[in-house]
């Protein structure tokens, strides 16, 4: 059912990225007239060059390691040989044959996104939009930004995302120094992918090529994998990368990445040097909002570049509302989705409950998976909040066992007195599925005596997450554990 206004609103959105399309659903079902305009096709990077073909690359590395470790559980894979022997044959990665299915992926994602929209009645403009004003875009759509169109509208969405942070000692030439974006060009597994940071999209593509068999090495300024993360979390995943064969390399800053004809040299600052055939630049991003009228529209910035909003993704300007990873929220695809939802209820008048970043659920899909929610421990132990932590390792959980899953935990946090669950961790498989019933936990504020009483199958890993939330009963106390 739309909502009645006196006369139709028109909204007007910039990128189609996962916060643009979002509200432009929510606008077209609110009855709106609505606009969007993207530059690159629906879904933005996050579905073309970001999210949706690095997340395909490791379910392949995924299936690789599965392939590999199968004879743990009994399962053995053989060939005979001339003599009627058998050999055991070897995993190959067809990196080729894996770039074309995973990019096939992204721009079919993206296709269907755009029929939703069209569907839905929004009308899409190919082309770079930029603000005129407090009121309107200005779109240009013709070869070189030679023809333009202007649309007028009450309420503007901008959400443009955001680029690879490039560094002037680092200069990605898309064949032997590469961008994330970039890596889908590459014939072949490199011999030795050298990764230069160690947050989540370094930690991720490095595991996944390590998976996939290539030589890595990462290069971390800080003294752990995903500095800000769980410390125990980020103490798993180091061990599972060193036994894979990954070299760490922690404290370590790279000073410059040059081109050394077939491979890469990366010199550090403290004057070590480290060869390889390919470098993966993972410093960073920075915001797409240079050039398109912000500041001209009175549209608040940090000097990062990314747009300052509120918890209902509201600017400076009362009509103007900013989605994704341009702006000051957290950079996640979830969270642009549910902006750019939110920035519409508030401007069209629905209902609306600002975002929290402590209720915000993120996954880095490295192997095992980390997903979290809420409150984390380093938060207590800094002092911000009081709070019972209790961890479990999912080796102790009989279905882990059957799945031979040696590595991970489940992590949950409540307040302390009240038992009201503010936060918990997941490290394992599919931790990105399994965090879900914590989140909703953490969300409507149910106690760990609740969220213990709800029925898990057994066996589960699912389990896993009751078993920690009896063993935190009663939580006004200190916890034992660890």
């Amino acid at each position: 059912m739309s909502l009645s206004f006196e006369r139709t609103q028109s909204v007007a959105i910039i990128g189609g990225g996962p916060g643009g399309y979002e509200a432009a659903l929510a606008a077209a079902q609110l009855g709106a007239e609505v606009t969007l305009v993207e530059r690159a096709g629906v879904g933005g990077a996050a579905v073309i060059t970001d999210v949706v073909p690095s997340k395909s690359l490791i379910a392949t590395a995924d299936a690789a390691v599965a392939i590999a470790g199968a004879s743990d559980l009994g399962v053995q894979l053989f060939a005979r040989g001339e003599s009627g022997r058998p050999l055991k044959p070897e995993i190959a990665i067809n990196l080729g044959a894996v770039n074309k299915r995973l990019l096939a992926l992204a721009r079919q994602q993206s296709d269907d996104m755009r029929a939703s929209l069209v569907e839905a009645g929004v009308r899409i403009i190919s082309g770079q939009g930029r603000l005129d004003g407090p009121g309107a875009v200005v779109v240009s759509t013709g070869p070189g930004g030679t023809d333009f169109d202007r649309v007028e509208a009450d309420t503007l969405v901008v959400s443009v995302g955001a680029s690879p942070r490039e560094l002037p000692s680092a200069k990605p030439d898309g064949e032997r120094i590469l961008t994330w974006t970039q890596l889908y060009d590459m014939p072949a597994l490199p011999e030795h992918l050298i990764v230069v940071g160690s947050g989540v999209t370094g930690a991720e593509f490095a595991g996944a090529y390590m998976n996939l068999g290539a030589k890595v090495t990462l290069v971390s300024s800080r003294d752990q994998v995903l500095p800000g993360e769980d410390k125990d979390a980020a103490a798993v995943l180091e061990k599972v990368f060193k036994r894979g064969g990954m070299t760490l390399l922690s404290k370590s800053r790279a000073s410059t990445v040059e081109r050394d004809g077939d491979g890469v040299t990366v010199t550090l600052s403290d004057g070590r040097v480290v060869e390889g055939s390919h470098c993966l630049m993972a410093v960073g991003s920075i915001p797409n909002t240079a050039g398109i009228g912000l500041e001209e529209a009175g549209v608040q910035m940090t000097e990062s570049g990314h747009i300052q909003v509120n918890k209902v993704a509201r600017t400076s300007v009362p009509n103007i509302y900013a989605a994704g990873d341009c702006t000051t929220f957290f950079p996640l695809a979830s969270v642009a989705s549910m902006q750019g939802r939110t920035a519409i209820f508030h401007a069209l008048g629905d209902t609306v409950i600002p975002l929290e970043k402590r209720r915000i659920t993120s996954n880095i899909f490295t192997a095992p998976e980390i997903a979290s929610v809420g409150w984390q421990e380093h938060h207590l132990e800094a002092g911000h909040i009081n709070g019972v932590v209790h961890k479990l390792p999912l080796a102790a959980n009989a279905r882990a066992k059957m799945m031979g899953v040696k590595d991970g935990f489940v992590k949950l946090i409540a307040r302390e007195g009240s038992g009201t669950m503010i936060g918990g961790v997941i490290v394992g498989p599919r931790a990105s599925e399994l965090i879900y019933p914590v989140a909703i936990a953490v969300e409507r504020r149910l106690t760990v005596d609740q969220l213990s009483r709800v029925f898990a199958v057994y066996p589960s890993l699912t389990g896993g997450i009751t078993d920690v939330a009896r063993a935190m009963h009663p939580v006004d106390r200190d916890d034992p554990e660890d």
